[in-house]
């Protein structure tokens, strides 16, 4: 199994409708991409300086999964966004 992990990091002007807007478009992930076996996201609630403003956490099979999903048409549009709406965006990948 692969553990994907990504974390947001908002610009600053980004008024709140349009981060809620930017989680609901992850969460419907799950039901657009076979390939997701566990999805997760939320926002970050302790808000301390060293923290992100948003987090996922998502599991595949192998990663042949992880790449179909990667490019699978319903997630590009959300790598759009996140570039349109976010400073910084980093991620993990790694087997458990």
């Amino acid at each position: 199994m692969i553990r994907h992990i990504v974390a947001f990091k908002f610009n600053p002007e980004v008024p709140q409708t349009d981060r809620e807007a930017f989680l609901e478009m992850l969460l419907g992930l799950p039901s657009k991409i076979s390939e997701i076996v566990d999805f997760e996201a939320g926002f970050d609630v302790v808000r301390s300086a060293r923290a992100f403003d948003l987090a996922l956490v998502s599991s595949y099979a192998d990663l042949a999964a992880l790449d179909r999903y990667a490019k699978h048409e319903h997630h590009l549009p959300v790598i759009e966004r996140a570039k349109e709406l976010c400073q910084q965006v980093v991620s993990v990948d790694y087997e458990f």
